[in-house]
């Protein structure tokens, strides 16, 4: 059978314009899971509710998302992602004008578990990135890709507690909204076609999401130390709440907002990163960001009433762990080309229960010895991690320059 011209059967390779494109529609979509953070005492005084219960919304949204990746991102490996990436984010904007409009907090609560479920097109793009590029490129384009999605995370507080201040706190959702849909019509035209893949049921599909993880020894590997980050990642961002809301800081909620943009220098180091796995030095590079990541807790907790120390720390944690973070990504999705939807479904599951668990060991930590607690704690993972990739190294993460397969 003659396939159409505009079906892509082989990479030629992803042109700047398209993985920019990449990069900030996956930003936009990573993003949406984050507007409520800085929101939920307008939103609590607005609806009614105690402040604690607002806390539910962004609880609710994460549950979304886990659900979404779980049950959506699967489908990138067997449907035209043509389509069903521009589909998922007209969804979205879908639900995120439901947020905007809520009458109630109930409401609302079920429209950012929609927008929770639908806003997965960065875990859509990420692959296909992987898919488009040549091999030459690969490292760089996912590095860049993935930047964006970091990126989004780092700067979404921000831009929502501004335009809550300046315009109220249902127009981030109605812009937020409006972007998307932009986007997915941007996305209908700009994706290519690719080569039809073979049909796979869908409950066999979601199981070879577990099958995958079971075959592929470096693929477990890679899950233990992508959790590992993302634990003390969200444990030092959690803690850090605590830390810049209490003396002798006692910020306010939009200036720990704004310290949260230092963390822009990670995601630079992330787009960087791409490069050095390119040439091979992916391996050495994941135990450089381990040992950064190791220093950045050191100085924090050291320097725990400074905030030029508070700041280094926060500078130093988001280029170790976000340049190991991509490092791993592009690794991931370098095991099997014919399932790497799944294989980075395995990934960002896995990175949401280590998050779920850094959250919750910085509130217990907290409780126990405050800011230096929590710091041991991040340390103490980082260490096992450490351990973990030196026993590996060169075993299954080594594999060859950049062959995971094993």
């Amino acid at each position: 059978m003659t396939k159409s011209p505009s079906v892509v059967d082989r990479p030629a390779g992803m042109s700047p314009g398209l993985t920019l494109l990449f990069a900030v529609a996956g930003g936009a979509a990573v993003g949406n899971l984050y507007w409520a953070q800085p929101l939920l005492g307008n939103i609590a005084a607005a609806l009614g509710v105690p402040p604690a219960t607002a806390g539910l919304l962004v609880t609710l949204t994460q549950v979304g998302y886990a659900l979404g990746v779980f049950l959506v991102v699967p489908l990138g490996d067997t449907l035209n992602r043509k389509r069903i990436i521009p589909a998922i984010m007209v969804l979205c904007s879908v639900s995120l004008a439901g947020s905007a409009v809520a009458p109630t907090f109930a409401v609302l609560l079920l429209a950012l578990a929609l927008v929770g479920v639908t806003t997965v097109a960065g875990q859509l793009l990420t692959p296909l990135a992987g898919d488009l590029a040549s091999d030459e490129q690969r490292g760089r384009v996912v590095g860049t890709v993935v930047s964006g999605l970091l990126t989004g995370i780092l700067v979404s507080r921000t831009v929502s507690g501004i335009v809550a201040e300046l315009f109220g706190w249902r127009m981030v959702y109605f812009a937020a909204s409006a972007v998307m849909l932009l986007l997915a019509l941007v996305l209908a035209r700009a994706l290519p076609d690719l080569a039809p893949r073979d049909h796979v049921p869908y409950g066999r599909l979601l199981h070879s999401v577990l099958a995958a993880v079971a075959r592929h020894r470096p693929v477990r590997i890679i899950l233990v130390l992508g959790a590992a980050l993302m634990c003390v990642f969200t444990a030092f961002w959690t803690g850090l709440t605590f830390l810049l809301a209490a003396a002798p800081f006692s910020f306010t909620a939009s200036q720990i907002g704004l310290v949260g943009l230092v963390g822009v220098f990670g995601a630079v180091a992330a787009q960087r990163t791409g490069g050095v796995y390119d040439r091979g030095w992916a391996v050495p590079a994941i135990g450089v960001g381990l040992a950064i990541s190791m220093v950045s807790l050191a100085v924090s907790g050291l320097g725990a009433t400074s905030i030029i120390a508070v700041l280094t720390a926060v500078a130093l944690l988001s280029i170790g762990i976000q340049s190991a973070q991509v490092l791993l990504q592009t690794k991931m999705l370098s095991i099997d080309p014919a399932a790497r939807s799944r294989l980075n479904t395995a990934l960002v599951v896995g990175n949401f229960i280590g998050g779920a668990v850094g959250s919750t060991l910085a509130g217990v930590f907290w409780q126990v010895g405050r800011w230096a607690a929590i710091m041991s704690g991040a340390a103490m993972i980082v260490a096992l991690a450490l351990a973990v990739w030196f026993v590996n190294r060169k075993g299954a993460l080594a594999g060859g320059t950049n062959n995971l397969d094993g």
